[in-house]
């Protein structure tokens, strides 16, 4: 019976110590949620990919000079479901992103919503029941 307990205690914190990190990955410890941050650019890339999603925008500051932000939205089987798909943001669009700025990166944001050029408000990362 020590051998079996042993061996179920060995699994368990295997478990353990591959499930913790997962969680700790998923939190906004490295965001600013404090505020959300607004940007409006031009797509220069979008990649429908997991684990998740990204947006590329190229976004003018206050002196003119171009800065390329990087957003970051769900998995895209998550986003899909959510009526997403790989080509509803094209290169060359202007997007609007709201989301909360990273602590570290300047240009990087965890994203909530994208407004799309025609005005349509998609959630980026929607909670499906």
């Amino acid at each position: 019976m020590t051998k079996k307990l042993w061996a179920l205690s060995a699994v368990l914190a295997g478990v353990f110590l591959i499930v913790v990190p997962a969680f700790a990955h998923h939190g906004t410890a490295g965001e600013d949620t404090s505020k959300v941050v607004t940007i409006k650019g031009t797509v220069t890339d979008f990649q429908f990919i997991n684990p998740h999603t990204q947006i590329y925008v190229d976004v003018k500051d206050e002196q003119g000079n171009v800065q390329n932000w990087n957003g970051e939205l769900s998995n895209a089987l998550v986003l899909h479901r959510a009526g997403w798909n790989s080509k509803i943001v094209k290169v060359g669009d202007v997007v609007t992103l709201n989301g909360y700025q990273a602590k570290k990166k300047t240009n990087f944001l965890r994203l909530t919503t994208v407004i799309l050029p025609d005005g349509k408000q998609l959630e980026a990362f929607p909670r499906l029941e």
